[in-house]
């Protein structure tokens, strides 16, 4: 069972008191933008295999946004951190970096 701490209330909550909320560091397309944008936005995702960045909800807690750092192949939760934030945190890269042989961030937005 996938259990993930939340950044906002620090409860450790299984995967079913979690809402999904696909792939983070999404950059949102505005109003302006083309069709091929916006299929772009709302469609296509990376979907890795090995370490990916995720939003997920406190959805039976908090009810709060936060995002995770977790390997799809081994589900090891590398850490978690606010929503709010536009990139991880430095210390969970370097973590995640330690633990995966050639882990580079590729920023999203």
């Amino acid at each position: 069972m996938l259990v993930l701490t939340c950044p906002c209330c620090g409860a450790a909550a299984e995967e079913t008191e979690l809402a999904p909320g696909g792939e983070a560091h999404i950059a949102r397309v505005g109003p302006g933008a083309d069709a091929e944008a916006f299929e772009a936005y709302l469609f296509h995702r990376k979907n890795p295999k090995g370490v990916h960045f995720e939003r997920w909800r406190h959805a039976h807690g908090c009810g709060k946004w936060f995002h995770a750092a977790r390997n799809t192949v081994t589900l090891e939760v590398y850490g978690t951190y606010p929503a709010q934030t536009s990139e991880p945190p430095r210390q969970l890269l370097d973590k995640i970096a330690a633990r995966v042989p050639g882990f580079a961030w590729e920023g999203r937005a």
